[in-house]
């Protein structure tokens, strides 16, 4: 036991020493030592989203043109990190970001946790519908009973709250809110105008229903009292306005959103976008891999303490396995990444708090696994041993564990295949997985289905791969056991 406790360490240790360079951050100017690291939800054209330039993905936008201006007048480094609209005000909160630019209004529900800047720019809220609908959704009235979709945690969201008996879906991405009017689960949508104009064509258009409160601001957030760099930044924006770059900036950036094009097929989205998912490959693999070998470290020894005979281990194990078995991974992962950054001010990268939450949360199954292998072995082997003279740590390893092992290696196989699938909820936190490639593909190209099938032919080679090299192995076993 103190051998695998030795080597869980090591684990960690190089856990914790991983690169940078794996970060999921995109570095805009390598000549600095000084970073301001920007927080964003890269979905929102033309304030900020994914294309493709010199067959490199980038984050663009005239919110990012914004922050390279405050960058450029601070002499820093600009460094962005993509992640879900919700996740922003906890990354802000947590000091993981320096800021916050999505668009985002300035409500008094949110001046409550962070400041904000002046105002850099003026939307209109509007309605999008299925243009069959268009005789449907004169006023604001004909909304009332129907089905609404927003982003979550926008003024949108607040606006919809605000219709009589509206049913509301709010989910965090835009291509999301989109996918569910075209499939008809909500009769219409609520977002600006700046951020529509890019989705509209001949299916979905806009409603003659405007919201009344259909002017917001947007405004740049700031950790509360960082009074410093909300200094700079309102006197950038101040710059930038009295030239009348912001507005260039929105014209540039609406022109390059409206090159973007959705009718590619299946497979020249595939063949277009192979170095995405390629490296979103990879990064499942790592996460995979690293969940796995520390999950078996630390199951293992959580099912040694278990059957120690120490009641209070024991205790302490069981509670550790239904804790980590009664909740949901991804509420272990909020807490893993924020939480700690919140209470104890440790900010992990992405690639750290994901790999930590996926061994824990495997762990925990495989402390059950390891315990039914050890138990299946028949109780006689121990007393032989203990008899030829063994201690019981010896007769564990050398003789009980070697058998238990084979017996559950099958049920490991699984775990393992499981993870590769589940290791997608990491993506909303910023790790360049699978999932998070899909939907960088899904926003450069305004795909809403491709990405996502080609993503699940992915995951599915994976694990069929894996599935099989694991029955090779099994059968291998099996053979050297005959002989």
């Amino acid at each position: 036991m103190k051998k695998t406790f030795r080597l869980l360490m090591l684990f960690m240790c190089m856990l914790l020493l991983l690169p940078a360079g794996l970060q999921t951050a995109y570095a805009q100017d390598a000549n600095s030592d000084k970073q301001l690291i920007l927080g964003t939800s890269a979905d929102f054209p033309p304030y900020e989203f994914h294309t493709t330039i010199d067959g490199q993905d980038q984050i663009v936008g005239f919110d990012i043109e914004i922050a390279k201006a405050i960058a450029e007048k601070m002499g820093a480094e600009l460094v962005i990190q993509d992640m879900g609209f919700d996740s922003l005000l906890p990354a802000l909160q947590s000091g993981r970001v320096d800021l916050v630019i999505s668009g985002m209004t300035p409500t008094d529900e949110r001046r409550q946790s962070i400041d904000f800047s002046d105002p850099y720019y003026k939307a209109r809220q509007v309605v999008v519908i299925r243009a069959e609908d268009t005789e449907k959704y004169k006023t604001m009235a004909d909304l009332e009973n129907t089905k609404l979709g927003v982003q979550k945690g926008s003024v949108q969201e607040e606006i919809a709250q605000g219709v009589p008996n509206a049913s509301i879906t709010s989910l965090d991405k835009i291509g999301d809110i989109i996918m569910q009017l075209e499939t008809e689960r909500v009769d219409a949508l609520i977002v600006e105008d700046t951020v529509a104009a890019g989705y509209l064509n001949d299916d979905i258009v806009l409603a003659d229903a405007v919201p009344d409160e259909s002017e917001s601001d947007a405004a740049i957030g700031v950790q509360k009292g960082n009074t410093e760099l909300l200094a700079v930044i309102n006197e950038t924006l101040a710059e930038l306005k009295a030239d009348d770059r912001i507005t260039e900036m929105v014209e540039e950036a609406s022109l390059l959103a409206a090159g973007k094009t959705g009718d590619k097929n299946i497979f020249e989205v595939a063949w277009e976008y192979r170095s995405y998912y390629a490296k979103g490959i990879g990064y499942t693999l790592l996460l995979s891999a690293l969940g796995v070998i520390f999950g078996f470290l630390i199951g293992l020894i959580i099912t040694l303490v278990r059957m120690s005979g120490i009641k209070v281990l024991a205790w302490l194990g069981t509670a550790y396995v239904e804790v980590l078995r009664g909740t949901p991974m991804l509420v272990q992962l909020m807490i893993i990444h924020y939480g700690l950054a919140l209470v104890f001010g440790i900010n992990l990268s992405p690639l750290q708090s994901g790999v930590i939450t996926l061994s824990i949360n495997s762990s925990a199954y495989l402390a059950e696994i390891f315990r039914a292998g050890i138990q299946g072995v028949d109780k006689g082997q121990m007393e032989a041993a203990r008899s030829l003279g063994m201690t019981r740590g010896a007769a564990l390893r050398h003789i009980i564990l070697p058998q238990a092992m084979k017996t559950v290696l099958p049920a490991i196989g699984n775990e393992f295949i499981t993870i590769i699938k589940e290791s997608s909820i990491i993506s909303v936190i910023g790790m360049m997985d699978i999932m998070y490639q899909a939907n960088t593909v899904r926003s450069i190209t305004y795909q809403g289905l491709s990405p996502y099938i080609i993503a699940a032919v992915i995951y599915f080679i994976l694990t069929f791969m894996l599935s099989k090299l694991l029955g090779a192995f099994e059968r291998k076993l099996r053979t050297s056991d005959k002989r």
